[in-house]
């Protein structure tokens, strides 16, 4: 969300903004949220205007009855400026009425009006038209089939999705025996090389208010992902960066206290609504998994600074695994309406042989920070508003599909690299339980 007076100084900026993201439809907001802007401050003016004068009349009608005890005369003039305050008083209860009416409007309004993005930002009206930035190590396709990644998990004995129909519907699984240990090990690997970092660890709630739900998304998304709890003001979370962003609302923090960098894990749980392709199935697309997060909330000056070190981390992390990945820029009708600037981390996929998303880096500016009231104080004891960051670290079971294709074998086994052996026992291979 923007603010107001960026709309009323500006509004040729915002509705360019608006071209840019190919959202032309929302183009007449503009003049409306300007007019309701307009007769708000109408209205409070007047408000102010009747409150002074109530107050300057109340002077006179004590001064008044002082002067009544001797001439009684007095009284008359008291009785018609008495006559004077309750007019005004029920006119100002009608301005009241109006202003909470004007602002709630207005905020809906501001709510669908999107972020002003980045200017480094690619133009384009969706997805097909992001930028490839670099790659970083090599695709290799092997010189043998890859299979599909169920089936591979279902080598080792390591997957039920029959049984997970069964149980909750289809986007559900279960993970077994090694695919299992597999998942834990890559999370916990995820988790220490962001503590490595300098990051917090920090386990949130899972379950949030629908204020918070408001404050971190925009409502297309909302209604698209979010499950809300029947007749309770609680939603499940679809990533942790929810709660996390949601821990600060309403606060005031020190200048001296930022950046305050996390990496949180939780659960998600994600409606995934429509229709998706076959290399969308099996575990890739599914309505509950576990993730590591990254999340910075910082000065409005080093935003920029931390999205260049989030995705970075991402690489990193991603090569540490013997898995190649490329950065994808995400182009301006590929960006949601809070975010500034973001791009995908894509692993590579030998079986496919391209790239699919496993990581979203995303720089909010003050988007989350201007709806959940997070504040800073500066050094010279005035307040602004934060920016606010977050990067997936890892999303098993969607990363298990780039680690497995990229550590499979000839024979059916995977190499383990070297630096996820401790957290799987120290094995250095993971052997079909066919062989």
């Amino acid at each position: 969300m923007i603010d107001i007076r960026l709309v009323r100084e500006n509004p040729d900026l915002v509705r360019e903004n608006m071209k840019k993201k190919f959202q032309e439809a929302k183009l007449p907001l503009v003049d409306e949220v300007l007019e309701l802007d307009k007769l708000n401050r109408a209205a409070i003016s007047e408000a102010s205007d009747l409150r002074a004068q109530r107050n300057s009349l109340s002077k006179q009608i004590g001064k008044l009855m002082g002067m009544a005890k001797k001439d009684p005369s007095k009284l008359d003039e008291v009785e018609a400026i008495k006559a004077q305050v309750n007019a005004q008083a029920e006119r100002l209860a009608e301005l009241e009425k109006l202003e909470e009416e004007y602002e709630t409007k207005i905020r809906d309004i501001m709510m669908r009006i999107p972020q002003i993005i980045d200017d480094s930002v690619p133009i384009g009206p969706d997805d097909s038209c992001n930028v490839e930035v670099q790659r970083f190590g090599e695709a290799v396709t092997p010189d043998f089939p890859i299979p599909y990644h169920t089936e591979i998990m279902e080598s080792f004995n390591g997957i039920d999705l029959d049984a997970a129909r069964r149980v909750s519907g289809n986007g559900f699984y279960y993970l077994m025996g090694d695919i299992a240990r597999l998942h834990e090990a890559v999370l916990a690997y995820a988790r220490d090389f962001m503590i490595g970092k300098g990051f917090t660890y920090v386990i949130p709630p899972f379950l949030i208010h629908g204020a918070v739900v408001e404050g971190v998304m925009s409502f297309p998304e909302m209604d698209a992902m979010m499950y809300k709890i029947e007749g309770e003001d609680l939603y499940l979370i679809g990533t942790s960066e929810h709660s996390m962003i949601g821990r600060y609302i309403d606060q005031i923090l020190p200048e001296s206290e930022l950046p305050q960098t996390m990496t949180s894990y939780s659960p998600c749980f994600r409606k995934e609504k429509g229709a998706h392709g076959i290399e969308e199935r099996g575990v890739y697309r599914i309505h509950q998994f576990e993730k590591q997060e990254m999340v910075v909330v910082c000065k409005p000056e080093d935003s920029m600074y931390w999205y260049e070190k989030l995705w970075q981390n991402s690489v990193e992390l991603f090569r540490s695994l013997d898995i190649p990945v490329r950065q994808l820029e995400c182009c301006s009708g590929d960006l949601a309406d809070l975010k500034v600037k973001s791009c995908d981390i894509e692993a590579w996929s030998p079986r496919q042989q391209k790239y699919f998303e496993v990581c979203s880096c995303s720089n909010l500016g003050d988007a989350q920070a201007r709806r959940l009231r997070i504040r800073v104080k500066g050094e010279d004891g005035k307040n602004y508003l934060a920016h606010t960051l977050n990067n997936t670290c890892v999303a098993p079971p969607r990363m298990l599909i780039a680690f497995l294709e990229n550590n499979l074998q000839a024979d059916g086994s995977v190499k383990i690299p070297e630096v996820l052996r401790p957290y799987m026992g120290g094995k250095e291979l993971l052997v079909p339980s066919s062989k």
